[in-house]
């Protein structure tokens, strides 16, 4: 996790062949299954969608997870998509 400026936070995303997902960031892990994790992160709610996802490795402490599986899209949840997010969440906790 690498700060800029006065309590700006900048995220790290790196995805290797669409099969290794690394993110850093990350303070927690809400949900997930094989075809879609739900991350909180510092710069906000992260879907990861695609399929046999499963974590390789993870360490809150330092913000690190590790997704393996194919990977179909990653998508920020923040005011653009309220509408969407809101359906996520309605879909999460019924």
């Amino acid at each position: 996790m690498v700060e800029h400026g006065k309590g700006q936070k900048a995220q790290e995303v790196k995805l290797i062949n669409r099969k290794l997902l690394e993110l850093t960031g990350v303070t927690n892990v809400e949900s997930f299954d094989s075809e879609e994790f739900l991350l909180d992160t510092q710069l906000g709610f992260l879907t990861v969608t695609g399929q046999n996802l499963h974590i390789k490795h993870l360490s809150l402490e330092q913000g690190l997870v590790s997704i393996e599986g194919l990977v179909h899209s990653l998508a920020y949840l923040d005011g653009a998509a309220a509408g969407k997010s809101k359906g996520l969440f309605g879909k999460l906790f019924k």
